[in-house]
This record gives C-alpha cells, sequence and structure tokens, in this order.
C-alpha cells in the first residue's frame, strides 16, 4: 500500500478513482455475446462458457434433485455454519417487512400504497477463484421473503463441470426454482433475453466482475432493471490510535484477497497507526493462501492520514466506500457524518467478514462510488410499490373542479374532460 500525507482536495479525485477497466474496454464483448445468444441461444450459451470459463455444459441446467441431495455432502460444521447465517440473514430481511401505507388525503378521497413481489428475478453468483454460496443467500432469501414466483440461478462450474456441494445446498435451502451451470457476460445475457434452457427475467441481482457489470448495466438497454452497478469488492478503514492493528490489516486483507482489481484504503489520523497496520498487513499477507491475489490488490491501495477528524469524514463521503469500518474514539462523530457508503461496520470487534457471512446484513453492495446514489440490496430490492385510489361521489365534487383548473392550465383539456363529464352527471 502506498501512503499519502494530508492530501489536498485537488488531490481527492486520483486518490478515489477504482482499478477498473473502462466500460467502452469491455462492452465490445458484451456486444458480441450479447448479439451470439439473440441469435443462437443455448448454442451461444455453451460456446461462451467454454471460450471464458473453460467448460462446455451440455446440460445447462442443474437437476433439482442434485440441489437436495447436497446436503449430504456437507460437513456437520458447515452445514450449521450456512443455516446459522440463513437465520439470521432471513430474520433481519424478514423484519424489513412494511405494512400497507394508506391515507384519506380528504373526505372522499382515499389513497394507499402496497408492495407486489417481482414476479421472475435472477440471481448471479460469480464463480472466479472461489464459489460465493454466501452470495445465494444474500439475494435468494429476500426474493423468497418477497415471495417472487420464479427465482433464477446462475453460476458458473469448475472446469471439471462441477458446483460446489455448498452452492448447491444454498440454493435448496434458499428456494431458488432453477439453477444454471453459467457464468459471466453470457450468464447474464441468457437471463435477458431467455434461451431454449433459460428464462427471461425482469430483474437481474447480484455482484460481478468488470464484464458483469457491463453485461448488466447493458441488460437495461433491453428492458430488464438491475439492482445497481456493482463490481470489484473494496474496503475502507477509519482507524486511530484505539483501533487494533492486527484486527485492521486482517480486514483489509480479508477484501483484498476478493481478486486482483479488488482495492482497500486506510484512512487514519495517527501515522503511528498507519504504519503499525502496514508491518501487519505484511506479516499477515505471507501466511495467506491466496497472497499473490491480496499482493495485487495491494498494489492498488493506499493508506492516507488526515490531521484533522473533518477532513478524514468528508474524504470518505466522498469515496463512498462500498464496506466501511469504524475504529475511533470519537466513534458517535463518524458514525454520524456517513452520507456514503453501502455498509458500516462499528468498532475493534465488527469485522466486515460478519456482514460477509451471517450477521443478517446484506453483502451485495454498491462499489466504484455508486454509494453515493445506490442502496446495496434488501428486501424491497424484489419488490414493487404500488399505488392505489378511490374516490367517491363527495370528494370528486370537491376535487373536481382543482382538476379541471390544473389541466387547462397544462392544455390536457381531454384530461380536464374526463373530470367534467362526471361532475356534470353528479349536479
Amino acid at each position: 500500500m502506498k501512503t499519502v500525507l494530508s492530501p489536498t482536495t485537488d488531490q481527492w479525485n486520483e486518490l478515489t478513482m477504482r482499478p477498473t477497466a473502462s466500460l467502452d474496454d469491455v462492452l465490445p464483448v458484451v456486444d458480441e455475446v450479447f448479439g451470439a445468444i439473440q441469435r443462437q441461444g443455448d448454442q451461444a450459451i455453451q460456446a461462451y462458457s467454454e471460450k471464458f470459463d473453460g467448460y462446455r455444459p451440455e446440460r445447462i441446467e442443474v437437476d433439482p434433485a442434485d440441489l437436495k441431495s447436497a446436503q449430504n455432502e456437507l460437513s456437520a460444521d458447515l452445514r450449521a455454519a450456512i443455516d446459522k447465517a440463513y437465520d439470521n440473514i432471513y430474520a433481519f430481511h424478514k423484519a424489513q417487512q412494511t405494512d400497507r401505507v394508506q391515507l384519506d388525503v380528504q373526505e372522499g378521497v382515499s389513497c394507499w400504497q402496497e408492495k407486489r413481489p417481482i414476479e421472475k428475478v435472477g440471481l448471479y453468483i460469480p464463480g472466479g477463484t472461489a464459489p460465493l454460496f454466501s452470495s445465494i443467500l444474500m439475494l435468494a432469501i429476500p426474493a423468497t421473503i418477497a415471495g417472487c414466483r420464479e427465482i433464477v440461478l446462475c453460476t458458473p462450474p469448475n472446469q471439471s463441470g462441477q458446483l460446489a456441494p455448498a452452492i448447491r445446498y444454498a440454493a435448496y435451502k434458499c428456494g431458488v426454482t432453477r439453477l444454471f451451470q453459467v457464468g459471466g457476460i453470457q450468464a447474464i445475457g441468457g437471463m435477458t433475453f431467455g434461451t431454449e434452457s433459460i428464462p427471461q427475467v425482469y430483474k437481474i441481482l447480484g455482484p460481478g466482475n468488470q464484464y458483469v457489470t457491463a453485461a448488466k448495466q447493458k441488460a437495461t438497454q433491453y428492458g430488464v432493471s438491475i439492482d445497481m452497478p456493482a463490481g470489484p469488492s473494496e474496503l475502507l478503514v477509519v482507524a486511530d490510535e484505539t483501533a487494533v492493528p492486527s484486527y485492521v490489516a486482517a480486514d483489509l486483507l480479508s477484501q483484498a484477497e476478493h481478486g486482483t482489481d479488488s482495492q482497500v484504503v486506510l484512512v487514519s489520523t495517527s501515522q503511528n497507526t498507519i504504519s503499525k497496520v502496514q508491518d501487519e498487513v505484511q506479516k499477515q499477507l505471507e501466511a495467506l493462501p491466496r497472497k499473490e491475489i491480496a499482493a495485487q490488490a495491494l498494489a492498488n491501495s493506499t493508506a492516507i492520514y488526515f490531521a484533522a477528524e473533518s477532513d478524514a469524514i468528508a474524504f470518505i463521503n466522498e469515496y463512498g466506500p462500498e464496506h466501511y469500518i469504524i475504529c475511533m474514539a470519537n466513534e458517535d462523530m463518524f458514525v454520524k457524518g456517513v452520507v456514503n457508503a453501502g455498509s458500516v461496520f462499528i468498532g475493534n470487534y465488527t469485522p466486515e467478514s460478519a456482514g460477509d457471512y451471517a450477521s443478517g446484513t446484506n453483502h451485495t453492495l454498491p462499489t466504484n462510488g455508486y454509494a453515493k446514489q445506490y442502496s446495496g440490496v434488501n428486501l424491497d430490492s424484489f419488490l414493487k410499490a404500488i399505488t392505489f385510489q378511490k374516490i367517491s361521489e363527495t370528494g370528486l365534487k370537491d376535487l373536481g373542479p382543482s382538476i379541471e383548473t390544473l389541466a387547462n392550465a397544462e392544455g390536457l383539456y381531454a384530461h380536464k374532460n374526463a373530470v367534467s363529464l362526471r361532475l356534470k352527471d353528479l349536479i
């Protein structure tokens, strides 16, 4: 990690840049794959799976029986851990349900809002260098609670054509209706257009690399909604002398090991803390099985010193971190100062890993600064808010003249007439 001391605001733009490829660099590939899927369906899915992932699935959909049997392939400890995470995530997302909102805005005019599930959702789970079965819990659990009729899951197999038992068990436990062993751009394209095997969906959710992010954004041009433009993982830790350096280092490495394009940032009001954390990072890095991946991510990462806490808070909000850990003596000030962040972790004993797996919050979060305008995945991500209204004769007599005046002022005479005809009948 490089160290930057007391950067001026003119330097902030450079310091908030992520090590991600430009969409212009990856869109030609996305366009090629999408075009092939539109023309050739499953055949294109198989061809690009072989090209990009090294495996050509003869059968794209996984047999439902293979999902159910996966519970017998897991160790008792892993199955219990998945079940515990499931319980916490389910409880937190279930608590997000809201009642119908209804109000009589005036006599005879009643308005209300109810939420309805998105009927068909597509979930994407990256494969890459690790099977991220935890993301299935984060996406399929709220989809099930919301009542989505069809929950389609796409995830790539390994080069032997196998899906990890934990992937299949999580899909089975969380109520996934159909599972497909396909990843990358081709998975997003399959769910966007539909093929002989993969159904078309109304919304696609889930994390991925730059190619998946670009494919999701491309899908919106074909009438498919997405959760957010989520890309490579990132973490920002703000720490002072009260932070435990070994804990901070472990948290930074926990995100650095996700991928070479991940980014971690340390912000501190203590140069001594920065020095201690960097020493710990180097010690712990050597013991990591994925140290080569983490080391490349650290090359894209920065430790930044600010003398004033207010400057640190301002910079952090400008960065808009996906994951944000606060280990400061003045904890309340930093918590209250949060404006832009995907998910916040407070104190020395709240590792980011807790949110990744089992505390209950969702780990599908906005990256690349999108925390400034996007929320992370939550129950409402799988719901639509629909408004209703009912007006009585009394209500229309009172409200109608105002509607007529407003419509007339905008020159929309048919709008006015729709009210005027009714008012004449009520005289």
